[in-house]
């Protein structure tokens, strides 16, 4: 068992291509973080605006499941397709239909059979990822509110779009539907980059697949703000910008390297998790100050509960000495912790005025949740901004919408 100093010096080791919140950033890279968070948001503020050379790609973000991946694996040049596995030092590639058997069952087995025949027409070079939406067997006929639609439900959020549109007679005819977000290029899988975006363009097109590549469509049309939206953000950032000022980066420094130390059964105990317990009760952090003393007993109660799962005498007083030192250097960063949190807050209010105003724009599904009550419309899960330039990408969700979907809603595995 590791001592509490040997917890803060243990290198955590590069990061994964993983997509965070944007007022998140802030506690992933301290204080870069939290400027490239304004950044984002003043080129969105731009890109809204009517700015034309902004730098910003915004797509949508689709509650498709699961995760899929498909390519041409560079060693012997054949096709695959594969699950989130795909890049471990031993990866499970499927390339027939007798290793699919082998490794999936059920649903799953099924699925990714109709993927290997015919996302192999696609022509697709070097490695794509993306979110399977439907096989042909998911699609249901449901009326809603007088209207006929084709409906698919991959995870929570279930998409429909009216049979007698243009794009539902093309996935009424296809046998799967998928939406591809990343493009990853390389000599060999383990070594492959990861690129934001994939341009479906230069794919095969066959009437089997309906496939998108998540862009989000019609940026410069209705989604324009207005001179008194443009200013309500621009004084959201010039108080964001203030409040950046007052963070004391070392100590931020020292913060983010305590966090980075709460791993394994004291991963409970991180900010991220005390935070992510407020998101899923419904919970807004209204008063900063307030949640950041919390936090102390929060660290407290996450590193009690290892310690009753103790037996040895040795093991619980070894965790409890760890318990006091880290409430010790956690009750350190309450003040500065407290300005963290105000400018996170005003990070969401940019954020939520963008979200508000792409969701303005009709999708190309229209969206709902399935409740004990029938369908009730929802806005999508969210949009992901992806800086051209710099290649990095966030994503923007209305965390309490769709936490509050997540725990009401009928699941695709309830059904």
């Amino acid at each position: 068992m590791k001592t509490f100093s040997e917890l803060l010096t243990e290198d955590k080791g590069g990061k994964n291509l993983h997509l965070e919140h944007i007022e998140d950033e802030i506690l992933n890279y301290g204080i870069d973080g939290g400027r490239a968070s304004i950044n984002f948001i003043q080129s969105l503020r731009d890109m809204l605006s009517g700015g034309a050379r902004s730098s910003i790609n915004m797509t949508v973000k689709w509650d498709g499941a699961p995760a899929i991946f498909a390519g041409i694996d560079p060693e012997d040049s054949k096709f695959f397709v594969a699950k989130k596995s795909v890049f471990n030092v031993s990866p499970k590639l499927y390339k027939t239909n007798a290793e699919i058997d082998a490794d999936l069952t059920g649903d799953l087995n099924e699925k990714f059979k109709v993927a290997l025949a015919e996302f192999s027409k696609l022509g697709i070079k070097g490695v794509l990822q993306g979110d399977l939406m439907y096989t042909s067997k998911d699609l249901s006929t449901e009326t809603i509110d007088g209207i006929s639609y084709y409906t698919f439900q991959p995870n929570t959020i279930v998409y429909a779009v009216p049979t007698d549109s243009d794009l539902g007679k093309v996935m009424n005819k296809s046998k799967i539907g998928v939406v591809w977000h990343t493009t990853y290029t390389g000599s060999a899988l383990q070594d492959m980059k990861a690129s934001f975006g994939v341009n479906i363009s230069k794919l095969t097109k066959t009437q089997s697949v309906w496939m998108d590549d998540a862009s989000y469509k019609d940026v410069s049309g209705k989604a324009t703000f207005t001179q008194t939206e443009t200013d309500a953000i621009t004084k959201i950032l010039s108080q964001a910008g203030s409040t950046f000022r007052r963070i004391n980066s070392p100590m931020l420094k020292k913060f983010l390297n305590l966090q980075d130390s709460m791993t394994g059964a004291l991963s409970g105990a991180s900010l991220k998790t005390y935070n992510n317990s407020k998101v899923r009760a419904g919970e807004i952090i209204k008063n900063p100050k307030q949640h950041s003393a919390g936090y102390v007993k929060w660290v407290e109660m996450s590193i009690q509960k290892q310690i009753d799962k103790l037996k040895s005498v040795a093991g619980k007083d070894k965790y409890t000495k760890i318990q006091k030192e880290y409430m010790r250097e956690v009750s350190k960063h309450v003040n500065n912790l407290t300005q963290i949190l105000t400018f996170q807050n005003l990070i969401v209010d940019a954020k939520m005025q963008i979200v508000k105003k792409l969701n303005s724009v009709k999708g190309l599904t229209d969206t709902f949740i399935k409740t004990d009550n029938g369908f009730k419309v929802t806005n999508p899960e969210g949009y992901v901004a992806i800086d051209r330039v710099g290649g990095t990408a966030v994503k923007l969700v209305d965390r309490m919408e769709f936490s509050f979907n997540n725990f009401t809603a009928i699941k695709a595995w309830d059904k």
